[in-house]
């Protein structure tokens, strides 16, 4: 039971700062004179490679480097396929048709 709670408050914190961090950087990419897309790329790109950077940089350093190169494919491929998806059936991407 503990487990859960202590689940539901680690979603409930991670919310509460990915919804900072994308306040905060907008407000310093407008301050910046920056596009939102130039700091989605990379202001919050990244923000949120830095865990994996961590990790990777870690398991390196600890002659570990098949943990890193996993690592670095496994976020890639999450990131492509499975948040792309949440995000697509959360608000649809509209596609324009090539033939």
């Amino acid at each position: 039971m503990i487990n859960l709670v202590l689940l539901l408050v680690g979603f409930l914190l991670l919310t509460v700062g990915g919804e900072a961090m994308v306040r905060g950087s907008l407000a310093l990419a407008e301050r910046m004179g920056l596009s939102p897309l130039l700091c989605g790329l990379l202001i919050v790109g990244f923000g949120t490679s830095a865990p994996e950077l961590a990790v990777s940089l870690d398991a390196v350093l600890r002659g570990v480097p098949d943990i890193a190169l996993g690592n670095i494919a496994g976020s890639n491929i999450s990131n492509t396929l499975l948040i792309l998806g949440i995000c697509a059936v959360i608000a649809p991407l509209p596609v324009q048709p090539l033939v």
